[in-house]
């Protein structure tokens, strides 16, 4: 039974059944355009090199007219709001083997379903900056080295030119505390 969420937002969908990719070569494809808008997945299907993007790009392009047609939605507002990829019949084949023996080769088949749905271009616009925002944020939370990091690091490195083996050469040893000091200069 639908809810009133799913009523609310207009869509369409396509669905390509018994397609002879892969479902999990198909799932990296559908795992590009899923949560874009339209038109830019229709881009980026058209430029992925993998074989299955063909009858994914078909699908989309399909769902795309399904709602310009039938739902009299502007193709420019429309967002890939679900797309996903079940399993299909698997068609079992048999190669001859050494010594009499046969091995089994499964051609495995998949249904593509995508599903769009019509957000308003604002929407659609602030939809695909909340992604960079989330980008963004996430580059964020990993902490940049400041300047109390490096003053805190400074005596780590000192103590560790101090306990230097003395085996090394007196060249070697003469160059090591030149950059120490050099170290310690910069700071």
């Amino acid at each position: 039974m639908p809810t009133k969420s799913e009523a609310a937002v207009p869509g369409a969908r396509a669905i390509a059944r018994h397609v002879r990719v892969s479902p999990m070569k198909a799932r990296r494809v559908v795992n590009l355009v899923r949560g874009l808008p339209a038109r830019e997945a229709l881009t980026v299907l058209q430029f992925a090199p993998q074989s299955a993007s063909e009858p994914v790009y078909k699908v989309l392009a399909s769902a795309i007219a399904n709602a310009e047609n039938n739902e009299r939605l502007d193709p420019d507002s429309l967002l890939v709001a679900e797309a996903y990829v079940d399993e299909g019949p698997t068609l079992k084949r048999f190669r001859p083997r050494a010594q009499g023996r046969a091995y089994r080769i499964r051609k495995r088949t998949s249904h593509i379903t995508i599903v769009v749905e019509s957000v308003p271009a604002a929407q659609a616009r602030a939809a695909k900056a909340g992604v960079a925002k989330a980008t963004k944020a996430a580059k964020a939370v990993t902490p940049e080295p400041d300047e109390t990091d490096e003053v805190e690091a400074a005596p780590a490195k000192k103590a560790a030119a101090k306990k230097a083996p003395a085996k090394k050469a007196p060249a070697k040893q003469a160059q090591a505390e030149q950059t120490a000091e050099a170290e310690e200069e910069t700071e």
